[in-house]
């Protein structure tokens, strides 16, 4: 794993870092680690570390809600969980347009999903029921929990949070 989670000083789930962040937060003082990954580092110096799995943030940082998950390609990969919503397949991955752009359909969650790259392109410039295609899941908005579990689940970090009661 080359993620780790990072808490708040409340023990609330903010976010993931890279583990080379989390190394210098760690000897900045700024976190305490709580569990470590049985990955050992090595610094040119000759120290010997564990890199961090979990880590804390030594004060509480105020945080600022968001509203809404924001759109992007990858956020939609993520909430389609890397596969194709038409067929299952998980190669050659694209984002399909229910209602095509060139019909008035918009860039949201709801009009836009994971399709692979034959299945968008049989389906081309008409509606799934048109193409005679349907969807094994309808697409939808995520809520922010929702989302990032299943960001942690896709990350293979889910088990450690559910390990420190915070999942």
């Amino acid at each position: 794993m080359e993620r780790c989670i990072v808490l708040n000083g409340d023990y609330t789930f903010l976010n993931t870092i890279n583990w080379k962040r989390a190394v210098c937060l760690v000897v900045a003082g700024k976190t305490e680690v709580l569990k470590f990954s049985s990955r050992v580092l090595h610094s040119v110096n000759g120290k010997v570390m564990n890199m961090p799995l979990v880590i804390r943030l030594i004060k509480v940082i105020r945080t600022i809600y968001k509203s809404h998950v924001p759109f992007t390609k990858r956020n939609v990969m993520v909430r389609d969980e890397f596969q194709c919503t038409y067929c299952g397949d998980k190669d050659n991955l694209t984002i399909d347009h229910i209602i095509p752009t060139s019909r008035g359909g918009k860039n949201t969650f709801e009009n836009c999903t994971t399709a692979c790259k034959p299945c968008n392109n049989s389906k081309g410039n008409r509606i799934p029921s048109e193409a005679k295609m349907y969807l094994r899941k309808q697409p939808h908005s995520p809520t922010i929990s929702e989302f990032f579990r299943m960001k942690m689940k896709q990350m293979g970090l889910d088990k450690f949070l559910k390990e420190l009661g915070v999942y």
